[in-house]
C-alpha cells in the first residue's frame, strides 16, 4: 500500500482538508479520493490528490 495526499481549499486559499490515505495503486487512489471528497461535500471545492511520486491524480480549481 502507498500513501496518497488529498487536499482541498476554500476560494481564499484556506486549507479545509489535508488527509493522507492508503491505496494499492493510482486508479484506486483516484476512486478513494473522489469518494472522500463527495463524503465531505468538497467535490466542488478546489482540490488535488497526489501520489507518493508527486503525480497529480485529481485536480479541480
Amino acid at each position: 500500500m502507498k500513501n496518497y495526499k488529498l487536499t482541498a481549499f476554500e476560494a481564499n486559499g484556506e486549507k479545509i482538508l489535508d488527509e493522507t490515505f492508503q491505496a494499492e495503486n493510482d486508479e484506486m487512489a483516484k476512486t478513494l479520493g473522489a469518494n472522500l471528497l463527495a463524503e465531505k461535500s468538497l467535490s466542488e471545492k478546489t482540490h488535488r490528490c497526489t501520489s507518493p511520486s508527486g503525480k497529480l491524480l485529481l485536480f479541480h480549481s
